[in-house]
């Protein structure tokens, strides 16, 4: 129970200085609608917490979309375009990779954003969450050309807003252990990650305006992470220190920017 405890105690030393510790949810790789996915969506529901369900648009179904259709909690993103990765052997995996042509990976990410607004119409919000959280330094000055205003990646953001019409907001808590079976990577550990992130933020060693980020990945997860997530929930919705925010909010203040043609 330790590291609920600690939790506790460091949104306490929020409350104490006037202070909301704010978090916000992002789960990857939806592509249909599957039992994995009802269930996520139930504790969407049953906790009141907003989600920001990274879609994968070369894969996404009419299942999918009819299953979020009627859900206000639920926001979708874009996951990349196909899921793929293109890195050089030898790399960390990346769609989004340098060793790719920069405008075969722009045209596919404006094709992507297509699929998700014929899928999703108004519903769908204009933030691309790249596949394993990375993109070439070099596509981030023209996303905001294809239309998207947010990028979510992962670990404590540089800056808020990158380039201008783009703000960044990453995931700093991922709760499958992808290294050690796909399973949960346990209690501990994620809320140790968790409560760093919180005390970082607060002592102003991270940017405090950022909001904490939990990152899932519905399609893998262990009944170990479906309980850790139902305790997660429950235990910050019951302090009045902290929030969960609507991406869509999180997200809102970036400037728009006049689109242009992928190239």
């Amino acid at each position: 129970m330790t590291g609920w405890v600690d939790l506790a105690t460091e949104l306490e030393l929020w409350r104490a200085a006037g202070r909301r510790a704010t978090f916000w949810w992002r789960d990857d790789d939806a592509v249909t609608a599957t039992p994995a996915l009802a269930r996520l969506l139930a504790l969407s529901d049953a906790h009141g917490i907003p989600l920001a369900l990274a879609v994968i648009p070369a894969a996404a179904t009419a299942a999918l979309a009819e299953m979020v259709a009627t859900r206000a909690l639920v926001v979708p993103i874009q996951h990349g375009y196909a899921h793929r990765s293109h890195a050089a052997p030898g790399s960390k995996t990346g769609e989004l990779a340098p060793t790719r042509p920069r405008e075969i990976n722009l045209a596919e990410l404006a094709e992507g954003w297509r699929r998700l607004r014929h899928l999703f119409g108004n519903a769908a919000a204009a933030i691309l969450a790249p596949p394993w959280n990375r993109i070439d330094p070099a596509l981030i000055s023209s996303l905001p050309g294809l239309g998207f205003r947010g990028l979510s990646t992962y670990g404590a953001r540089k800056r808020k807003e990158p380039v201008t019409g783009l703000i960044e907001v990453n995931t700093h808590l991922d709760i499958v252990d992808w290294r050690g079976g796909r399973g949960f990577v346990g209690e501990s550990k994620a809320l140790a990650q968790l409560v760093d992130h919180l005390r970082a933020r607060r002592r102003g060693i991270v940017d405090g305006a950022e909001p904490s980020g939990l990152l899932t990945h519905h399609l893998v997860h262990d009944e170990a992470c479906w309980a850790f997530l139902d305790a997660l929930f429950a235990a910050t919705r019951r302090s009045a220190a902290a929030a969960w925010l609507d991406p869509r909010d999180i997200f809102a203040t970036a400037a728009p920017v006049a689109t242009e043609a992928a190239s």
